[in-house]
């Protein structure tokens, strides 16, 4: 049985579910078909052969040739996994997403985030918000349901293509769910496989987005970055290859759009000592201001147009990362700078990716991190981010 918290009139409210099926996505290329399933049904998780961390269930006997697709894992305890039947839908022009077991999302459509209000689009990636009001087929009552938002994204080529669910309505993670996946043919209807090299090496560039939820707290946030993927056809030896995950210039929003980077690194600078009782001071402090702060300074750095940014996610090597199959199980962290030379780990977790292509042209993977929210005692954030690279 799970138990997940939700924030409503200052009251736990406690809800729970039973475990749904596999998760994939359909798209608008052929509306009686789904190029996102490997038609076996099979979506029990796979033997992880030995890697760290393992792959999410998914497709259960993979191969170069073949369509792959991967949803996040069941966890019963977080609420994660449970969105199921991602379905993409715009064969009439109705650009929308349905969301299937997940319990007070309206009537499971998701549109098109409004410009105005909130977000519609991260970078290249569209956002898609859940109904907040269904009515009573009986009485004719209308309802408030909870918050979800959903990230969509699709490759260049039709090749590859994600999808993020989250929601902000509940005091720890929520209910939610992702899935990415290696589609059986691209736009032109052309079978999609891959041909992994085994010698050189690559570099992919492309756009990040992300949802951030919270555990102690109520809420969401949107996360936009660059996400860099280079691999190492040649090295590790066995048939491996080297793969590390880069993800820079990363801004933080709010639910309306608006960039609250800097009052997040300000609440990070000043996690733990000086004048306020924090750590590192305030931002707009020297090592030695008048406030009496002697520690080390949050290093802030910007983007190319003067944007304060996040702290950057880098990888963790390891000569398991990567298969034949073009598949990609890692482990990444967030670090912080400071002033004094040192750093410190501020946030940690997994990333898995698919390569794609007869030149092994593109990547598409999600990511997910955790760590302490700095603005609010006691919580911790889970950020759930999606990317697509090209080979450059």
């Amino acid at each position: 049985m799970t138990r997940i918290l939700f924030l409503i009139l200052c009251l736990g409210f406690v809800a729970a579910c039973e475990s749904g099926g596999g998760s994939v996505i359909s798209t608008p290329t052929d509306p009686g078909t789904d190029p996102g399933t490997d038609g076996s049904g099979d979506e029990t998780p796979i033997d992880g052969d030995g890697r760290t961390p393992e792959l999410p269930p998914g497709t259960s006997n993979p191969t170069p040739d073949n369509t792959i697709v991967r949803r996040e894992a069941l966890n019963e305890e977080n609420g994660g996994g449970y969105a199921t039947n991602i379905e993409y839908r715009n064969d009439q022009g109705q650009d929308e997403f349905v969301v299937d077991n997940i319990a007070f999302d309206g009537n499971n459509v998701y549109t098109r985030g409004d410009p105005v209000t909130g977000v519609a689009q991260l970078g290249s990636y569209a956002v898609y918000e859940g109904a907040e009001q269904t009515t009573d087929p009986v009485t004719g009552n209308t309802l408030n349901t909870f918050t979800y938002r959903a990230i969509y994204g699709r490759s260049n080529t039709g090749e590859t293509e994600f999808a993020i669910v989250r929601s902000g309505s509940y005091i720890n993670y929520g209910f939610g769910g992702f899935v990415y996946q290696r589609n059986d043919t691209d736009n032109n209807g052309n079978p999609v496989s891959l041909v992994l090299p085994n010698e050189g090496d690559a570099s992919y560039l492309g756009d990040y987005a992300g949802l951030r939820i919270f555990d102690g707290r109520g809420g969401f946030e949107y996360v936009q970055g660059d996400a860099e993927l280079r691999i190492d056809f040649k090295d590790f030896n066995d048939g491996q290859r080297g793969v590390a995950l880069f993800v820079r210039n990363r801004r933080l929003f709010d639910a309306a759009g608006n960039d609250i980077t800097r009052a997040y690194l300000d609440a990070l600078n000043a996690g733990g000592g000086g004048s306020g009782g924090g750590l590192f001071g305030d931002l707009t402090d020297g090592i030695d201001g008048d406030d009496g702060n002697t520690g080390p300074t949050l290093i802030v750095n910007t983007d190319e147009d003067g944007n304060a940014i996040l702290p950057n996610i880098n990888p963790v090597i390891s000569p398991d990362d990567a298969d034949a199959n073009g598949e990609i199980a890692g482990e990444v962290f967030e670090v912080a700078d400071f002033d004094d030379g040192t750093a410190q780990n501020t946030a940690e977790g997994s990333y898995f990716a698919i390569v794609s292509g007869a030149d092994a042209g593109e990547v598409v993977g999600v990511l997910v991190i955790e760590g302490n929210d700095p603005r609010v005692d006691g919580t911790t954030f889970q950020e759930t981010g999606g990317f697509i690279v090209y080979r450059q």
